[in-house]
């Protein structure tokens, strides 16, 4: 079996992801379903053999991570078919991947549905960025937009740290330098470090995982530097959470009154099923007016969403205003809006007024 034949078959289908599993068939998805591409069940020699051959499109890179931690991120292409992201795994002592099928073209946000109000983050010139959302909700994809606009626009240096790289970015006005985790540096933390000395005027992390990294982005964003990145929260409120629960109880005032003072704005955004078959995005906008930078300062983050909501005026929208402005523009059903809704109840009887 043949892997870039394969791909190349898969990619012409216009699908999303590709699922290599002992047990079933090799499967991808389109829309929401996932579709078995025939009837022959893969063993785990089956996986083993196409896996490798993954590896070795992938400028034969070494399989020690994945035999001996049982997890790999890494990224590859086949020229005249597309980019692809690979999370290889094991899973009952045999090797599983998922890969995501990438383009080698840059996303235009208009064809994503992107509001401008997002897009005009790019013309932020310092400050912390946050995109947020849960696995698969198109982060990585509004970050590509971004840094392309700001690509398009701007005479700056930018670095982006990711793992893995899935877009890449060709110099423009600006200067790009992309580096990616584990081949051009060990860490986000040793990579972010570095970047501050490399003169960068924007830096985009692929994701905050931990306090030291989140500590060093607070710092590069207080230095002058738009800092723009990723969480997997949904919602505002639960994203200054999750960034201040990362620290120990003495440290948390502190991050407070940092991300009070860096945070430009947090875009929490949900894909969902649309009635004609696609896929659509609802977004969540908070940008840090006066009133939000002291909620966060005080620790009342729990009264933001009734600032959101409250603050159209400002650029905010809720998240269940835009799935209700979805649902009432029947580009959703109703099914799919309660289900996503942060307050179920609620938004069924704005729905039904």
């Amino acid at each position: 079996m043949d892997i870039t034949v394969l791909l190349k078959e898969l990619v012409s289908k216009n699908i999303a992801d590709v699922f290599i599993i002992t047990g079933r068939p090799l499967s991808y998805k389109k829309g929401t379903q996932i579709v078995a591409l025939d009837d022959k069940i893969l063993l785990p020699a089956d996986t083993e053999e196409l896996i490798t051959q993954i590896y070795q499109l992938a400028d034969n890179r070494p399989m020690a991570e994945i035999r001996e931690s049982g997890d790999d991120d890494f990224s590859f292409a086949i020229k005249g078919a597309s980019r692809f992201r690979v999370n290889a795994y094991k899973q009952r002592s045999s090797l599983a991947a998922v890969i995501r099928v990438l383009s080698f073209e840059l996303p235009q946000p208009e064809s994503l549905h992107i509001p401008e109000a997002v897009m005009d983050l790019a013309d932020l010139r310092r400050g912390l960025v946050l995109i947020t959302g849960s696995a698969g909700s198109g982060k990585t994809t509004t970050l590509a937009c971004l840094i392309n606009r700001i690509n398009k626009t701007r005479n700056a240096h930018v670095i982006t740290l990711e793992n893995p790289i899935e877009f890449l970015h060709r110099h423009d006005k600006s200067l790009i330098s992309q580096r990616e985790i584990s081949i051009d540096t060990v860490s986000y933390a040793k990579a972010l470090r570095a970047a501050l000395r490399e003169s960068p005027d924007v830096i985009l992390i692929g994701e905050l995982r931990d306090p030291e990294t989140i500590s060093i982005a607070l710092t590069a964003a207080e230095t002058g530097h738009l800092v723009l990145s990723t969480l997997h929260t949904v919602g505002a409120v639960n994203t200054v959470d999750r960034l201040v629960d990362s620290f120990r109880g003495e440290q948390q005032a502190q991050v407070r009154m940092q991300l009070s003072m860096v945070l430009q704005s947090v875009v929490s955004q949900q894909l969902l099923p649309s009635t004609d078959g696609s896929m659509i995005p609802a977004f969540e906008i908070m940008n840090c007016t006066p009133a939000i930078r002291n909620l966060i300062r005080e620790g009342r983050t729990h009264q933001m969403s009734a600032v959101i909501n409250t603050s159209a005026a400002e650029g905010m929208v809720g998240m269940d205003s835009s799935l209700l402005a979805l649902y009432r523009q029947g580009t959703i059903s109703q099914q799919e809006m309660v289900t996503h809704a942060l307050a179920p109840e609620t938004v069924l009887k704005q729905a039904q007024a």
